[in-house]
């Protein structure tokens, strides 16, 4: 959520910035500015929509400097606008800041009695205040930042420059990612390392409390306490290179269609023929899986679904418990761990703030265990254990592929820790080899794309829908419903089919599509029997089944076949014609596909 770039060059940054901010987009942001020292002066720019708004108020008034910062902002107070857009400054001062600043209220009043006007809604102008107070009293910008953070509650990535000390940018993080990307006689900092790839490859991942002072000369890190530390330096590979289109209208429809390469990626060298190499979750995996009595999974949004359905597979083949929450319910209540209890996290990023929170509260955990798409996120580095997804960068706001290796991934730990309770060799081989299927399977599946558009145009017009689904195809359901949601703003619920008659019947007119998860399971004829209370009440159906399961198509139900599929993986096939659906929707819709409105990419805030 939001994004920062700085930069510190013999060069002029100003195209660095815009060029940084451009590739943090996929984020999703409301407005963006940027800060330029510039003969003593701080040049600063500001737009409400689109970074192309910023690039062209600076082609009309460039600001020129070697010292600068940069910003994308989604409102979290005060709504979108050039007064409330980051940076936000305080005479000599220019702040930019990802997170929130819980206690603003209060340390906006002492700045208040001490003088200082507000301009702005935001939390962040305290920020630029309070270190301004504090220069005058120390006059060293890192050390007016040093002392400043020591006042915040909340979360926080900073970075800040001053014309008082025109040669430097000094930077802090506390619960807000921060990256520094190291490069010859220029350094720079990001919000994601994504930012940075068009001037360096080297990057300094920041820990937790750690401060920064870039120059052209150096990067000087200390941590919490002020001791100064060293920290490695990361050189990213061309796996991680910057994403783009192709040849694809939309990111999300790329993402679509990589999900066979990526289940590949994910799946590679972590299966042998007939098991899962567990060694692939880390070098202590066996010692911290032998003792593993149950599992608590928490994650948000469409992780959350990904966790849902592993709770099905956790109990149901490997007979172990298993609670799935939202993170953000999860870190405000008392909770009761059972007896060796593996943590764990599921995040796209790895640092999903409620999720994060999450794990540093946990407590009386066997270990920690994270699936993530970001290796050097802060879920990753603060995890016992981690199983990365290999999914590659995913800019589209509405996650697809990261949703589809987690699935495998969990699916993998299941198996895992399922050896050691009761899951038989003849069930695990059965399984894996299930598993070795999935991207062609998927392959597969993505050629009736021409089919789900046309399902689509009976979408275009309507403005709910009714997403059902059985057994472990409710959070499959689920997660097509918040899918159509995200990007094509139709209402969209999702509801367990046996559940109809206890409330969401009454929602059944021909006005409403009813869209039906069928694989052709234990639950198929239950299915089929809730299915006909929606069509004895006018509703129309829209049925994803498997191409054995007899349902036939009419003027009441739309059919889309699917090749008969292993059950164990039905949930992960299942949900590309789903992504799919919502993506030609929201195409017809003419809505913000790869950046819906209100929404962003990495929740890095509450």
């Amino acid at each position: 959520m939001c994004g920062i770039v700085g930069a510190v060059a013999q060069r002029n940054v100003s195209r660095i910035l815009i060029e940084g901010l451009k590739r943090l987009e996929y984020r999703g942001y409301d407005s963006a500015g940027l800060a330029v020292i510039s003969d003593g002066q701080l040049g600063v720019r500001k737009a409400v929509g689109k970074v192309v708004g910023l690039e062209e108020k600076c082609v009309e008034q460039p600001p020129a400097g070697h010292v600068g910062i940069a910003h994308t902002r989604w409102a979290t107070h005060g709504k979108p606008s050039e007064i409330n857009a980051h940076p936000h400054t305080s005479d000599h001062i220019a702040v930019v800041h990802n997170g929130i600043i819980e206690n603003h209220e209060e340390l906006r009043k002492q700045l208040q009695a001490q003088g200082y006007r507000f301009v702005s809604e935001t939390d962040t102008e305290v920020v630029a205040h309070l270190l301004h107070s504090l220069f005058e009293e120390s006059g060293d910008l890192l050390a007016a930042l040093r002392l400043a953070v020591t006042r915040f509650e909340g979360a926080y990535a900073l970075g800040v420059i001053s014309t008082r000390q025109p040669d430097r940018l000094v930077c802090a993080r506390s619960g807000s990612p921060l990256v520094v990307g190291v490069g010859i006689e220029e350094n720079f900092i990001a919000s994601d390392q994504l930012a940075l790839r068009q001037v360096t490859d080297s990057f300094i991942y920041l820990d937790e409390g750690d401060f920064a002072e870039i120059s052209v000369n150096g990067v000087r890190i200390c941590n919490a306490t002020g001791d100064s530390v060293e920290r490695e330096v990361t050189r990213i590979t061309e796996a991680e290179e910057v994403a783009d289109k192709g040849h694809y209208r939309h990111y999300m429809l790329k993402e679509i269609f990589e999900q066979p390469k990526v289940l590949t990626n994910t799946l590679q060298g972590r299966l042998g023929k007939n098991s899962v190499l567990e060694e692939a979750f880390g070098t202590e995996a066996k010692a911290i899986f032998d003792q593993v009595e149950a599992v608590q999974i928490l994650a948000c949004g469409t992780s959350y679904h990904a966790g849902m359905v592993a709770k099905y597979w956790f109990e149901d083949w490997a007979g172990i418990p298993c609670a799935v929450e939202v993170a953000s319910e999860f870190r405000y209540r008392k909770t009761v761990v059972r007896p060796n209890t593996l943590f764990v996290s599921v995040s796209q990023s790895g640092e999903t703030a409620d999720t994060l929170a999450a794990l540093r509260g946990s407590e009386g955990y066997l270990a920690s265990l994270t699936i993530c798409n970001v290796a050097n996120s802060s879920l990753v580095r603060e995890s016992d254990l981690c199983l990365m997804t290999l999914a590659g960068p995913e800019i589209g706001v509405a996650s697809t592929k990261a949703f589809t290796t987690q699935l495998v991934a969990l699916q993998m730990l299941v198996i895992a820790l399922g050896r050691r309770a009761g899951l038989s060799t003849e069930k695990e081989a059965e399984l894996v080899q299930a598993l070795h299927k999935v991207p062609a399977i998927c392959e597969q599946v993505l050629q009736l794309d021409a089919q789900v558009q046309a399902i689509s145009e009976q979408f275009s017009e309507k403005h709910h829908a009714l997403f059902l689904g059985r057994g472990v195809e409710y959070p499959v359901a689920m997660e097509g419903a918040l899918k159509l949601k995200e990007i094509s703003y139709i209402h969209a619920e999702a509801y367990p089919a046996g559940e109809l008659k206890h409330g969401p019947l009454a929602l059944v007119d021909s006005d409403m599509p009813v869209v039906a998860v069928a694989p052709n399971d234990d639950l198929l004829e239950k299915l089929k029997s809730n299915l006909q209370e929606v069509q004895a009440r006018g509703g129309k159906l829209f049925v994803f089944a498997d191409e054995n399961s007899g349902f036939v198509s009419d003027e009441n139900c739309v059919l889309l076949k699917l090749p008969h599929v292993p059950l164990s993986i039905a949930p992960i096939i299942y949900t590309l014609p789903l992504q799919l659906l919502s993506y030609h929707v929201a195409v017809l819709k003419g809505t913000d596909v790869d950046q819906p409105r209100n929404l962003a990419k990495s929740v890095t805030v509450e």
